[in-house]
């Protein structure tokens, strides 16, 4: 895994010290070395941090000039497939003289055998890249399908520029963006930034398997080279047909199974994470499966014990014999990370769950360089509770008339103290385990209502659910709230399956992989997903609803395939997440430093956010009146993050 950098001013030649400075920004996405390739009479630079993961050698080094010399790549991420793509260069004569083994000199060769496109289309993996044409003079930057690695591109100070994260760019002499209006309400609302919006204005995030090309002429329009709703539409046949319960979990298992295997392809130590969960023990039972020696698993919990998934991973790694280490996350633990957040995320991000994920990524890294996760298996095979109950949910309380839903969300909103207390109780708490809910679900039961009370269809149910409950025309007077960062599901799906389609499309790119990817790299750890490779994505999208929810659950296949590696009691536990008691910590550890942040006039000059409607919520929240938690955390790491990459005084704010 690495970062890269750089950019594209014709007319003046780059300056290796501006580009060296970039690169030491993100010096973290890649601590093993670094390079730079200028091109003078071109005006273009590019800045590679690496992190050794395939080829530990000078020849896996980047910049990589390729063979012929035409194309030079700086590339962040791993081809899993890249030896089989290898021997097929080699059987159809169109190989090089190979100066080493790494995955970056087999993307370059493939690129000059049969293109950049046709390359995009045969790789299996993880990837932003830019590579640059010495004979056109043009560069293209591209990212990976799901949208597992980052990539921002724009313009700025006269220069367009590209990079991992923002904070690469913020080294730019001169460099003085202004916060984008809009990208700030989408914070309040989703909790993250959307592509193609970034925090600044000018600076976009390239979206998840596009390219664009950057010339002399300036910035193209980005375009796709693949799409999630083709893939939908393509395998609409296969959803309509017969499955066999024991071929599907089969073949679901046989693609996973090679999945790990390939993406178990490293020079350096490699392990998992395990949450006790469906996904992450899944993946690690596989790998022990396919494994020559003992699996390194690593996990996290809390010292509240309604949170601390430890204990459930703790009877996966003795089952499964892994050499397991854990952590239990303390009040205190996360007041220190807490405040290291701004710096962390170059761009604001307040998923409150990137706390832990930031102890463990610190943990594991320790003992490996490399790890595996379950990620994307609640999006395509219906692991969220929202994929089971909303449709269920909102078939009920459609039959309503529009004014008495509405009563039932002000009845719900205006008890959410009473069921924060209820939450706190351990037998209602075990109540909603065992009706498979997550450890969160009686915290948000006036959310939920309040969804329900002002939705017009199972849509709107679904974008109230993952908005917070903040109303964002007060807090941002003047800004418009944003539109839903989702695409409309392909037709012919059904409700639950649309859900899946939503959060597959946004939720996983804009904030689970985002968490993801900055938390393990601030530790210079790299993550691999085994269930967002092309062919499981494909698979999971062949399947038919019932073989994926069934019976008022989740996961069903999953489960079954996870039943033939551990006792069916851990198969078949509920559906946990990654969650904190974030509402609680700002009422307590966390209320005097968020308290302070986003109180402060500095802030709140800056950010243009109504000091009367932040301090009725902080107030509300505080009371127990409402649980503002994700609302108060998003504003919190705005100001964290201002606080370190925008001050006023830099920015000209």
């Amino acid at each position: 895994m690495c970062g890269l950098a750089g950019y594209l001013d014709p007319g003046r030649p780059p300056e290796r010290a501006v580009l060296a400075a970039m690169g030491e920004a993100i010096r973290h996405r890649g601590p093993d070395g670094d390079g730079i390739y200028c091109d003078a009479g071109a005006g273009f630079g590019v800045v590679h941090r690496r992190l050794a993961i395939i080829d530990l050698t000078d020849a896996g080094a980047q910049p990589m000039v390729s063979h012929s010399g035409r194309f030079v790549l700086a590339y962040n991420g791993e081809i899993y497939n890249h030896r089989d793509l290898r021997a097929g260069l080699q059987a159809s004569g169109r190989a090089p003289a190979w100066r080493g083994h790494s995955d970056t000199e087999t993307l370059l060769a493939l690129i000059e055998a049969h293109g950049l496109t046709a390359a995009l289309g045969a790789v299996r993996g993880m990837f932003a890249l830019a590579l640059w044409d010495r004979e056109t003079r043009t560069l293209t930057l591209a990212r990976d399908r799901m949208g597992e690695k980052p990539l921002y591109f724009g313009t700025l100070g006269g220069r367009m520029v590209f990079a991992s994260e923002l904070s690469a760019l913020a080294a730019l002499p001169g460099a003085a963006p202004s916060i984008d209006p809009s990208s700030v309400a989408a914070l309040l609302t989703w909790g993250c930034i959307p592509a193609p919006r970034s925090i600044w204005d000018g600076i976009r995030k390239l979206k998840p398997a596009h390219t664009v090309t950057v010339d002399a002429a300036g910035i193209g329009t980005p375009s796709p080279y693949w799409s999630l709703p083709d893939v939908v539409q393509a395998t609409a046949a296969d959803r309509g047909q017969p499955h066999e319960a024991r071929d599907a979990e089969d073949a679901i298992e046989a693609l996973l199974t090679r999945a790990i295997r390939d993406q178990c392809l490293s020079d350096v130590p490699l392990g998992a994470f395990l949450s006790g969960g469906i996904d992450s023990s899944l993946v690690t039972a596989l790998m022990v499966a396919g494994a020559s020696g003992p699996v390194r698993t690593y996990a996290m919990g809390f010292e509240t014990a309604r949170f601390n998934e430890a204990p459930a991973a703790r009877r996966v790694a003795e089952h499964l014999g892994t050499e397991h280490t854990e952590f239990i996350v303390t009040e205190a633990d996360a007041l220190g990370v807490a405040q290291e957040l701004g710096a962390l995320f170059s761009e604001p991000f307040a998923d409150s769950s990137q706390i832990p994920t930031v102890l463990l990524s610190r943990l594991t890294r320790t003992g490996v360089t490399v790890a595996l996760s379950g990620d994307g298996g609640d999006e395509m095979f219906g692991g969220y509770s929202r994929h089971v109950m909303a449709p269920r949910l909102w078939a009920k309380a459609a039959r309503l008339p529009p004014s008495l839903r509405g009563g039932l969300g002000r009845v719900g909103t205006s008890g959410a103290g009473i069921a924060r207390r209820m939450a706190s109780r351990p037998a209602l708490s075990r109540l909603a385990e065992r009706a498979g809910l997550p450890v969160t679900a009686l915290d948000r039961i006036g959310h939920l209502t309040g969804a329900l009370g002002s939705a017009g269809d199972l849509g709107d149910f679904y974008a109230n659910l993952v908005a917070g409950p903040a109303d964002v025309r007060a807090l941002l007077p003047g800004v418009a709230p944003p539109d839903p960062p989702w695409p409309d599901p392909p037709a012919g799906l059904t409700e639950a399956e649309g859900l899946m389609f939503r959060d597959t499309s946004w939720y996983l790119p804009e904030d689970v992989l985002v968490k993801v990817d900055r938390s393990t790299m601030s530790a210079s750890l790299e993550t691999r997903a085994p269930f967002l490779d092309p062919l499981v994505v494909e698979a999971a999208w062949r399947l038919p609803q019932s073989v994926k929810i069934d019976g008022g659950r989740g996961k069903q296949i999953l489960r079954r395939i996870l039943a033939r590696h551990v006792p069916e009691a851990i198969a078949d536990g509920p559906k946990r997440g990654f969650a904190v008691p974030l509402d609680d910590w700002l009422r307590g550890a966390l209320r005097d430093w968020a308290g302070d942040l986003i109180l402060s006039q500095r802030f709140l000059d800056a950010s243009s956010i109504d000091r009367a409607a932040l301090e009725r919520l902080w107030a509300r929240h505080q009371s127990g009146a409402v649980n503002a938690g994700g609302t108060i955390w998003s504003i919190t790491m705005l100001a964290a993050w201002m606080e370190h990459w925008h001050r006023p005084h830099r920015a000209g704010s």
